[in-house]
């Protein structure tokens, strides 16, 4: 009978366990709940969120617009600044980005389609090279490779490479078709919705405030100021990067006659939109190419030489320069927030990470920590 009465006070003793356990969790969400401004808050990246990811493929013109008029905005401004009404600053600003953009399609995509043929022609050359340096490996390291190991190499590389052409071919018609499409819709669709959202920001801002912002907008409104701010920078300095990074490339990649430079110095250009990764991918292509072109020479070795310095010099010394009014994150976090984002976004998710990323942080930050503590009160929106 005592181990009988024993049993209800071991058992409300792991009841009260549990309930000493879940205690501050219930604690904390009633104080969350409580506040209208964490709740707003709340709501509103939830909807990002859930638009994200369910409209995100149908929304890429919208984005991709956007992205634009957070690159054009800040030269709008200045003209503003000067005394130059909105609507004219908008048309001015509109014309020479459109006339910018007519001389890049018209000058260098024809240059750059004709690289890209000529990379297709030379590339079973090119397979053909790298299959006989490939075959010299037991000749030369007859104790690092034998020759059972290089033709089990070069039959996995060569199904691999003939199944890889049957997909392409298979594919070929309907993604040309699909991508024609999609090109003739960002021509058409992108400058008007570029002009319009420049033209009318303060009308469709005003919109969004009234039908989709919550009431209580303390909160919301100290994370959308310092998120607006962070993708502007974010958005113009990378414009920015890209263009020196294409353009410091492409002159050496010239100086130094290296076969297919702007192919390559293009791919180096945007590579620079997945930081670290992206650099390290583009380089085996000019690595191969110059490899081709010269073989294992002294005129390899300057221009490994010269790319090594320009990527040096963009990480550490651009980068900085124009990235120096966007937070801080670490590597790791930038790296994870390219994985994450870009599995569930694809290009804007990687294109984006680091401002999708630097509104969590800035959501943590303006976030309350204590019981007591109040996001400070902000009825302006």
């Amino acid at each position: 009978m005592g181990r009988l009465g024993e049993r209800p006070e071991n058992s409300a003793g792991r009841f009260g366990g549990k309930a000493e356990y879940m205690g501050p969790i219930r604690e904390w969400f009633r104080r969350q709940l409580n506040d209208p401004q964490i709740v707003g808050l709340s709501l509103v990246l939830l909807l990002g969120f859930l638009v994200v990811v369910v409209f995100g493929h149908m929304l890429a013109t919208v984005l991709a617009s956007l992205m634009l008029v957070y690159l054009l905005e800040g030269t709008v401004n200045q003209l503003q600044r000067f005394g130059t009404p909105r609507l004219l600053s908008v048309t001015l600003v509109f014309l020479v980005f459109s006339a910018f953009l007519l001389l890049l399609l018209f000058t260098i995509m024809p240059l750059l389609s004709r690289q890209i043929a000529q990379l297709v022609e030379q590339l079973p050359n090119m397979i053909s090279r790298g299959q006989a340096s490939i075959e010299l490996l037991p000749q030369k390291y007859p104790h690092l490779f034998s020759e059972d190991q290089v033709d089990a190499l070069i039959g996995a590389v060569r199904r691999e490479t003939i199944s890889m052409g049957q997909r392409l071919l298979a594919s070929f018609s309907f993604q040309s078709v699909v991508a024609l499409f999609t090109l003739l819709i960002y021509l058409v669709l992108m400058p008007m919705l570029v002009f319009f959202f420049l033209k009318d920001k303060d009308r469709l801002l005003g919109w969004v405030r009234h039908y989709v912002l919550p009431r209580e907008l303390g909160l919301t409104h100290k994370v959308w100021r310092e998120v607006d701010r962070q993708i502007g920078n974010y958005i113009r300095g990378k414009f920015i990067e890209i263009g020196i990074v294409w353009l410091a490339t492409y002159l050496a990649f010239l100086v130094m006659d290296l076969q297919f430079a702007l192919l390559l110095a293009v791919l180096v250009g945007l590579s620079v939109i997945i930081p670290y990764i992206g650099a390290i991918v583009v380089t085996v292509p000019v690595v191969l190419i110059a490899y081709f072109q010269w073989g294992f020479n002294s005129t390899f070795v300057y221009l490994v030489i010269v790319y090594t310095v320009i990527q040096t010099l963009d990480g550490n010394v651009l980068v900085p320069v124009l990235f120096s009014e966007v937070v801080n994150l670490h590597p790791v976090a930038i790296i994870v927030a390219i994985l994450i984002f870009g599995g569930v976004w694809g290009f804007w998710g990687v294109f984006f990470a680091i401002p999708l990323a630097t509104l969590i942080q800035a959501v943590l930050h303006a976030w309350p920590t204590g019981g007591a503590e109040q996001s400070e009160p902000d009825s302006t929106p």
